[in-house]
């Protein structure tokens, strides 16, 4: 079978993102899966187990200050050399900044066809998107060239399937025009002891039901008993209750955990394009026309100041 490469997210801090091992997974429906590693000197190594974990077979490593020390134009130079040389079934990228960034300049580089967003592909090369919040849900293939899609975070589940990758080390060779933009610093955001929020299994959001900035420690507290990450709607977002990284919905993240629960979201349909296909959604709002409710599992008719200090007791009471 011809190989799949997959282009790598990850961070330092935290390793392979969850995103990757999506692809991985949906890479292996489609042909043989190839991690793509872009970065410094030894970042291959460092993620060479969790990529395997997941049916890399193989690992091309493209390690180097050129890569490591610029922005996105380096890395996707070097993925047109490698998608040349090995002709791939498809290449698979995430549906982030910078990995929508690399795609598009891929598919200049290649005057290929590109699609973003997709949460499905099928080997014909067949995507499926979903468009205008989740209301359509669009067919489309590449016309030109090989299928070269982003993908949209948490679209499925990833499951293991063990490898033992074989490493190639790319040589990386660059123009003067891919390093006209260089990284000259770099600052570690804060990080708390709560799961980041496209990672977590367990999510708590509040809305602008919440009323103001302060009354969103009701939301932490809830989440950090839950063992889970802390969200926000656009309206709560907007309304400076909390920071815009942690905002969930079509502007904001697309996540998919275990457990989502709403806290004073009204459910508006750019709130429930990023979270509807939560395995279990449980929603609390006063208003019982509240249209979270149609996507909710559970849902609460009443004062969140109230059921959710009683439900904080609760959850304590059984830990």
């Amino acid at each position: 079978m011809s190989e799949v490469l997959v282009v790598v997210e990850a961070t330092r801090e935290f390793g392979v993102k969850k995103v990757t091992l999506e692809m991985l997974t949906l890479a292996r429906e489609l042909g043989t899966p190839a991690a793509v590693v872009l970065g410094g000197a030894g970042a291959a190594q460092a993620l060479a187990a969790k990529l395997g974990e997941f049916g890399a077979g193989k690992i091309y490593a493209a390690e180097s200050e050129e890569i490591d020390g610029y922005l996105v134009a380096p890395k996707a130079t070097v993925l047109a050399d490698l998608v040349k040389r090995v002709q791939p079934a498809a290449v698979l990228l995430a549906s982030s900044q910078e990995g929508k960034e690399i795609a598009a300049r891929l598919a200049v580089k290649l005057d290929n066809g590109i699609l973003t967003d997709v949460v499905a592909l099928d080997a014909d090369g067949t995507a499926t998107q979903v468009a205008f919040a989740g209301s359509t849900i669009v067919k489309s293939k590449v016309t030109r060239g090989l299928p070269l899609v982003t993908v949209r975070p948490n679209s499925l589940t990833p499951a293991p399937a063990p490898a033992t990758p074989a490493v190639e080390q790319l040589t990386v060779q660059v123009r003067e025009t891919d390093k006209l933009a260089r990284v000259v610093q770099r600052v570690a955001e804060q990080k708390g002891t709560r799961p980041e929020l496209t990672e977590a299994s367990v999510i708590v959001s509040g809305g602008r039901g919440l009323g103001n900035a302060d009354n969103f420690t009701l939301v932490e507290e809830l989440a950090d008993l839950l063992g889970g990450a802390v969200g926000a709607s656009r309206a709560a977002v907007d309304s400076g209750f909390y920071p815009h990284q942690f905002q969930v919905g079509q502007t904001g993240k697309t996540v998919s955990p275990q457990l989502y629960v709403a806290l004073g979201i009204s459910g508006a349909i750019q709130h429930r394009a990023g979270m509807q296909t939560s395995k279990t959604i449980a929603a609390v709002n006063k208003d019982p026309e509240a249209p979270i409710f149609e996507v909710a599992d559970y849902g609460v008719v009443g004062d969140l100041f109230t059921v959710v200090p009683q439900a904080a007791e609760e959850i304590r009471k059984r830990r």
